[in-house]
């Protein structure tokens, strides 16, 4: 087990967003919350996407890699590093993030926390949250859950996550994905055989980026909220990233807890 006397950094890896107030109001309190609960480690930040960092620095905003993190914490002297994704899977994503660290394990003690839906116990502590958080919503109503999706395998990941809600009893709510263009068609299937109030549809995403904003709630007609408000529903989006919630962010809290334990 790692001695909390060393010098030990936590580096919080993201995809990143191009929505500035989603950094901070989404990430940034996955970061914060983590900081407050190991006050004795330092935490950093690491975007990956490419695309969102130049779009970021044409905004005068300096985010680092996961390449430029590292070597500022190993300058900085620090012993061991923590490195805690803000993925939902293990996919793509979570295997460059593996990749991109591999050459410096002969400089630092590195340590890896999971994703977000890693073992059974994650998706049980996921619908806990979503039911706690979202206890006005009634059999009466549906609740979707739209997260970004994968053509990895693990992809598999939002139909278990729909399972561990039905199992509970849970049966009106649903999860789905845009990368999935079939998911929509899907679910209104499964919606034409219950009486229902209203639906509400919550982005199963850390951040409210650019696909809630974009393929989600927003204007165009093919969104999620206008395609079946054309259907005659009744739309009530809740507009949060999994990042403002205290039980997606005690999730990542225990992972990182876990792979200290490993150590």
């Amino acid at each position: 087990m790692m001695n909390i006397q060393q010098k030990t950094a936590i580096l919080i890896i993201s995809f990143g967003t191009s929505y500035q107030n989603a950094i901070e109001n989404n990430i940034g309190i996955i970061e914060k919350e983590i900081q407050k609960y190991y006050k004795n480690y330092t935490v950093f930040r690491a975007f990956t996407s490419k695309i969102i960092l130049n779009q970021l620095k044409k905004e005068g905003i300096e985010i680092d890699t996961i390449v430029q993190a590292v070597e500022k914490i190993i300058k900085q002297d620090y012993t061991s590093i923590i490195c805690q994704p803000t993925y939902i899977m293990h996919g793509r994503e979570y295997q460059k993030m593996i990749l991109q660290l591999q050459p410096y394990k002969q400089k630092i003690n590195i340590l890896y926390g999971k994703p977000l839906l890693s073992d059974e116990s994650d998706y049980q502590k996921v619908v806990n949250c979503m039911i706690s958080e979202n206890q006005f919503i009634t059999k009466k109503d549906a609740l979707i859950l739209i997260g970004h999706g994968s053509k990895h395998g693990i992809n598999s990941c939002y139909r278990t996550l729909e399972y561990y809600f039905a199992k509970q009893g849970y049966d009106y709510i649903f999860v789905a994905t845009v990368e999935d263009s079939h998911d929509i068609d899907i679910v209104l299937n499964k919606l034409q055989k219950k009486s229902l109030n209203t639906i509400y549809i919550l982005p199963f995403m850390i951040v409210i980026g650019f696909h809630a904003h974009q393929n989600i709630f927003g204007q165009y007609k093919n969104t999620w909220k206008n395609q079946m408000e054309h259907r005659g529903y009744c739309i009530k989006p809740i507009v949060r990233g999994l990042g403002e919630y205290q039980g997606i962010c005690r999730i990542f809290i225990e992972h990182i807890e876990n792979a200290i334990k490993s150590n």
